[in-house]
């Protein structure tokens, strides 16, 4: 059996590869080609192009392996199909599980991949395009939101700033408001604040305070540099947030939020309001076993004994992947909006067609 195994897998390598390969150019050719003026822009070099195009492929990959390997799937087995292999196979009292085991394995194998991509790869090389973009042109690595804003729902306190650098974790034009254990308002100025030491550090500080409940704000103190350590709130909480809140303003369908971030943000802030990212979390979950649900899918479509044509077992397999990703786009959607439970929302698409893959199969002749 590890012969048989090995020989089915190794079937499945080559039209896995050239799947792989020949989305990668194509995709690269066109964001080459759609992004050229940007990258004039940038002041490029060749070089500085093909690490672009590293930098690209983790992200490509996310969204490309499920294609590929149903493709690889549905060539590899209709390949076997039809001369007459599977049913040799099934001949010598082999059921079609057993066959089917390297390509449960290999569903296996790549939604770990996948999960790993969209953990470590992915993020990571979203920043790594960004800094190579920015290689020539001086951009400060500064979180782009119009408003950038913190707001700490465990200690009340509104953090409010025009920029952010989140290397150095320095905040511009600081400005930080909220209540005293005397329920007066407090808000605090500065021109910038640097974290150092665990504390926070305002140079060019005002502060003023309310002398009464709804008074006006009276100033309190003025000074070059003001250390304030009951402000527990660190660089790595801001920018966790304005990542948040960045993924929610770009929408939920143009990446999954890393799962770190989402943990993280859970923790500082566990009285969370964003239904969509509780969605995202269990999205992000259930989204890499969708290479499982591939091979659940291309195994009916392949595997059936007889001289059928290769465009019927494709265009049948597509057309339910291509159905299976209006189910999960229009799942996450009510789960986002808070009409179905996260985990529903996110599951939903993986159990029904998964269900589905196992229920054809069975009926394979």
């Amino acid at each position: 059996m590890r012969l048989l195994d090995r020989y089915l897998f190794r079937e499945l390598l080559a039209p896995l590869a050239y799947s792989l390969g020949g989305f990668l150019i194509f995709w690269i050719s066109y964001n080459l080609f759609t992004q050229l003026d940007e990258l004039q822009a940038a002041k490029l070099h060749f070089w500085d192009v093909v690490e672009l195009c590293v930098a690209w492929t983790p992200g490509f990959l996310v969204t490309a392996l499920p294609i590929a390997l149903l493709l690889a799937l549905l060539y590899t087995l209709t390949h076997l199909a039809r001369h007459n292999e599977i049913t040799a196979m099934r001949a010598t009292g082999i059921s079609l599980w057993r066959i089917s085991v390297p390509y449960f394995f290999m569903g296996f194998v790549a939604s770990l991949a996948l999960f790993a991509l969209n953990e470590f790869s992915a993020p990571r090389s979203d920043d790594w395009a960004t800094a190579i973009l920015g290689r020539y042109i001086h951009k400060a690595p500064v979180a782009a939101q119009k408003e950038p804003r913190f707001q700490n729902d465990r200690s009340h306190r509104i953090w409010g700033f025009t920029r952010f650098d989140y290397r150095t974790g320095e905040l511009f034009q600081p400005q930080v408001n909220w209540i005293s254990p005397a329920g007066l308002g407090r808000e605090l100025n500065a021109g910038r604040a640097v974290f150092t030491n665990g504390a926070w550090v305002f140079f060019d500080a005002t502060e003023d305070a309310q002398a009464a409940p709804g008074g006006q704000f009276k100033p309190l103190l003025q000074t070059n540099a003001l250390s304030v350590p009951e402000f527990t709130e660190t660089p790595r909480e801001i920018h966790i947030q304005m990542k948040i809140n960045e993924y929610e303003r770009l929408g939920i369908r143009k990446k999954l939020v890393p799962l770190a971030d989402i943990l993280d943000y859970f923790r500082i802030l566990p009285d969370a309001r964003a239904q969509w990212l509780r969605t995202e979390l269990q999205q992000h979950l259930a989204a890499p076993w969708t290479c499982l649900v591939v091979v659940l899918i291309a195994i009916p479509f392949g595997a059936p004994s007889g001289r059928r044509n290769l465009f019927f077992g494709v265009a049948g397999s597509i057309f339910i992947c291509f159905l299976y990703i209006v189910v999960q786009q229009v799942s996450i959607a009510m789960g986002s909006g808070g009409h179905w439970p996260g985990w529903l929302a996110a599951w939903l698409p993986n159990f029904v067609f998964g269900a589905a893959g196992l229920f054809l199969t069975a009926r394979v002749r």
